[in-house]
């Protein structure tokens, strides 16, 4: 059976580094699969990808002995049941808010006497490359759990809600905390208080021995956030990645426009 090798990367203080799928497109997944990333996630919170095309790229990113993970519509069971029965290797559950929320999400990724999971599925198997046995025998320690910490009362209560036991990471969606730190006239915050935010993040994941995620935009700002200590780092997305780069060939020809740019 196949091992998940960032959830090992994580638990031995190493960071792993990949990006976002936001098209639906399996061609794109196909490609990034073999580019070298240590995992690629689906957000199926924000895209127009279901759960037959998330299947599918998962199958395709595993196939390439790739890491496919998810970021479920929310915590409930029924969308992390789906997710993992299609040959997810681990799930992204965003705007965690509660202890509750945590515990349920972690139980609906373990079987029995662990968590919640049903058992069920058949193509979970195929993309550890395990026989059915095999797979409810050992998956319980190969299924990433990662949460989201993207409000500012998360931040608050991090103790409270991330302390749950089979956490492996938690993952800051960056524009979202930035958008709850807003004042009532809806001002951002500071730069100074957004990064205080940030860092009780990080001290609350050493302190949980938990790994701290964060979702970047270049390669620099990869590198910096890993030398301060983050380990799950996500940059841009597959969308960004096309879209930079044709800004960028478009503005060596001078001939950029304006709807390339807003992306």
């Amino acid at each position: 059976m196949r091992t998940n090798t960032v959830k090992r990367l994580l638990r031995e203080g190493k960071p792993a580094v990949g990006t976002w799928l936001s098209l639906g497109s399996v061609t794109a997944a196909r490609f990034l699969a073999r580019s070298g990333f240590d995992f690629l996630t689906v957000d199926v919170e924000h895209s127009l990808a279901g759960v037959e095309t998330t299947t599918l790229i998962m199958g395709a990113v595993a196939d390439a002995g790739g890491v496919p993970l998810v970021r479920v519509p929310s915590g409930r069971h029924d969308h992390i049941k789906r997710v993992l029965d299609n040959g997810g290797y681990g799930i992204v559950v965003p705007m965690v808010m509660s202890r509750q929320e945590a515990e349920e999400a972690v139980a609906a990724c373990l079987y029995p006497p662990r968590g919640n999971r049903s058992v069920g599925g058949s193509v979970h198997a195929l993309n550890f490359g395990a026989s059915p046995a095999d797979y409810y025998a050992r998956v319980d320690d190969e299924i990433l759990i990662v949460l989201q910490c993207e409000h500012i009362d998360s931040v608050r209560n991090f103790d409270e809600v991330y302390s749950v036991p089979g956490v492996d990471a938690v993952f800051v969606g960056p524009n979202d905390l930035m958008a709850s730190m807003r004042d009532a006239t809806g001002k951002p915050p500071s730069q100074e208080a957004f990064n205080q935010a940030l860092a009780d993040i990080l001290a609350g994941c050493k302190r949980n021995k938990v790994a701290a995620g964060i979702h970047t935009f270049s390669v620099e700002e990869a590198k910096r956030r890993i030398a301060e200590g983050w380990q799950f780092i996500a940059i841009n997305s597959e969308l960004r990645f096309m879209t930079d780069g044709a800004k960028a060939t478009a503005d060596a020809l001078g001939k950029v426009s304006g709807d390339v740019a807003k992306y």
